[in-house]
């Protein structure tokens, strides 16, 4: 998400970076190509005069032309007016009612409302340990409710019994009552969703409000809509009142521009990002982690909580130590590429760290992309037990049994060898140079054309990289 976008942004503020001092006219300039950049970023009209007035009058301050590094002041009032506009204020979820409370899902048809009732009930049921019912409202698509069955016993919540012939109203107030009852902390009702608005459903949703009295009524939007999901939220806020908004299949959405538009158009805060397909892809949005990534600062502390969920302390521990030591082999390789996959692939990865824009640029225009670990792992898992201990002893027939096992080319399997020998020299160079040794071990191990550019670019990084906020939480020079 905002990949466009902050493309855009980094020439824009690498051309200001340069300059040791800045004239007015420099940045009236930087400020057209910024507009244009969100125009690009399909930001509704609205929001993006707003915003450049903000940084305008911010920016053509004596403070920021008299500055010693005005370049770095033109960032951190970007970033300081981005998550003004994006909203940081409201966006988590409220739950302080007498139990149960109510979470009234609303949205069109294909939103992915249903899944998001699922994804909220399990982020709810493990973060929170709240009991969660969820009851689906949708008497009209055919299954919907026996998909929303399906999706409660898959993360371990409650499911209302689905009774033939009740009507949206009756059904939330069975469901309610069951709720009270049973010792529900929260309820969720999935309501219908239509191919675009009208009156019967309006109709419909006013009269399980006023009867449920939900504590949350959250808009379901597709991102990839654009301008038409601003639109969407717009008019259920109007005719119904939303108390905020999911964006989903924002991992699809490279412009970004409903996202930067709806808190402004609507008031009414994003309160959580759907990023994939599986239950556990959505996240709570922050304002500031999301204006970091898009100005390329990275979002540390995301990284650190992906980090947490998905990796055993011990086992890194371990992996780390035989890594330091030199023993470190293909099946502890593979260890590492099952956990890259779980953190989100090398492009989730390198999304939260400070200063990877142009890198993570530079690897998709030589093809290296998140598939690549799947057919690494398979190539692993061909291998005998022998093999993956001494990778010395892989001669050209044992190579070409492990194309033919894995499905893969024998040039991929040579490319893995090559790969994790770099794995093993990138360690060497982290603990002698710190994080440019990283990052230059970094291209090594990813090879392909972009190496002597990443190179550069490691060069680069340690001026650049650093917090334009005052810290630096991912430090590029082994200096104390």
């Amino acid at each position: 998400m905002f990949e466009n976008l902050t493309n855009k942004l980094g020439g824009i503020f690498d051309g200001l970076r340069k300059r040791g001092a800045l004239r007015k006219e420099d940045i009236d300039a930087a400020l057209r190509e910024i507009r244009i950049a969100l125009l690009e970023a399909d930001v509704a009209l609205p929001v993006i005069g707003t915003f450049i007035e903000k940084v305008c009058i911010e920016a053509t301050g004596e403070k920021v032309l008299r500055s010693v590094s005005p370049g770095q002041q033109i960032v951190k009032i970007v970033h300081d007016t981005l998550v003004q506009t994006l909203g940081s204020e409201n966006s988590e979820l409220n739950l302080n009612a007498t139990p149960p409370a109510v979470i009234l899902m609303t949205g069109l048809q294909g939103s992915g409302k249903t899944t998001s009732a699922g994804k909220l009930a399990k982020l709810l049921n493990e973060k929170q340990r709240k009991k969660v019912l969820l009851a689906s409202l949708d008497v009209y698509r055919p299954a919907a409710q026996e998909q929303l069955d399906i999706l409660a016993r898959q993360i371990d919540a409650g499911s209302l019994p689905i009774v033939s012939g009740e009507k949206p109203l009756e059904i939330t107030k069975r469901a309610i009552e069951i709720g009270r009852l049973e010792g529900y902390d929260v309820v969720i009702l999935d309501s219908a969703g239509r191919l675009s608005m009208d009156n019967e459903l309006m109709a419909e949703l006013a009269a399980v409000r006023d009867f449920a009295h939900p504590i949350e009524t959250l808009l379901v939007a597709d991102a990839l809509t654009g301008q038409d999901a601003v639109n969407t939220a717009k008019n259920f806020n109007e005719k119904i009142g939303i108390t905020g908004i999911i964006l989903t299949r924002v991992d699809g959405d490279a412009r970004g521009g409903a996202a930067l538009s709806m808190r402004s158009v609507t008031g009414k805060p994003i309160k959580f990002l759907g990023t994939g397909e599986q239950l556990d892809a959505i996240q709570p949005f922050d304002a500031g982690r999301i204006a970091g990534r898009i100005l390329d600062m990275g979002d540390i502390v995301s990284l650190v909580e992906k980090a947490t969920e998905n990796i055993e302390i011990e086992d890194a521990k371990r992996a780390a130590e035989k890594m330091m030591k030199g023993k470190f082999d293909l099946s502890d390789f593979l260890g590492q590429l099952r956990q890259m996959q779980k953190m989100g692939g090398i492009s989730g990865l390198m999304s939260m760290m400070p200063g990877m824009g142009k890198i993570k640029g530079m690897m998709q225009n030589t093809n290296v992309d998140d598939s690549i670990l799947k057919h690494q792992e398979a190539i692993i898992l061909s291998m005998t037990f022998r093999e993956r201990v001494k990778p010395e002893v892989l001669n050209a027939s044992r190579r070409k049994r492990i194309a033919a096992g894995s499905g893969t080319t024998v040039q991929e399997v040579n490319r893995l060898l090559k790969q994790f020998q770099n794995m093993q020299t990138m360690m060497k160079r982290m603990n002698k140079k710190g994080g440019k040794g990283m990052a230059r071990g970094l291209a090594g191990m990813l090879g392909g054309g972009a190496m002597g550019e990443m190179e550069e670019m490691a060069k680069k990084m340690e001026s650049q990289s650093g917090s334009i906020l005052g810290s630096n939480p991912f430090p590029l020079s082994d200096k104390k």
